[in-house]
């Protein structure tokens, strides 16, 4: 695998020559993100420093490109990797045979694996404050489902406990 600083360096060089859509393709294949379901990017409106939105989009069970902020690559690479693997996520699980169509389900795996990376290993980890934020993100999925015997909820109860660990751990 490529050095972080060597892709970093690759990353700001297509930045500065305005090629976004293929750093993020780029980007797809050396951190092995790469699915038959996603069908490209499209852009979005510029990201800000306190907000920054990537989307899947398509019809579940249908192809699905990714919305992402044309300034993407101003923004810290790790923290973008993990919000692209989050996407990715999402397109697996729009794929035809997955077809998840429950979002709370769908986001709280997203968000379970920008922490933990059990799809996606080759994404670094996040900073301490994002971990706190994605792992906050997944409680809040994770309890608008119902309280009482849900299957999603003693489905996901092993990763719950995971998550709170990691909330402990991080302070």
């Amino acid at each position: 695998m490529i050095s972080f600083e060597n892709i970093e360096l690759t990353i700001k060089t297509f930045h500065k020559h305005g090629l976004t859509k293929e750093a993020a393709l780029w980007l797809l294949k050396v951190y092995e993100l790469e699915h038959p379901n996603f069908t490209g990017f499209e852009f979005r409106e510029a990201a800000k420093p306190d907000f920054i939105l990537m989307t899947a989009e398509g019809e579940i069970g249908g192809k699905q490109i990714i919305r992402i902020p044309e300034n993407t690559f101003e923004f810290p690479l790790v923290l973008m990797l993990n919000l692209l693997a989050h996407e990715m996520m999402h397109v697996k699980q729009k794929a035809p045979g997955v077809a998840m169509q429950d979002k709370n389900e769908r986001e709280w795996q997203a968000y379970y694996e920008m922490l933990f990376h059990k799809e996606f290993p080759l994404i670094p980890k996040a900073s301490v404050h994002h971990q706190k934020f994605f792992a906050e993100k997944a409680m809040i999925y994770y309890n608008r489902s119902e309280k009482e015997a849900n299957p999603l909820r003693v489905k996901y109860e092993n990763q719950k406990l995971e998550i709170e660990e990691l909330i402990k751990s991080l302070g």
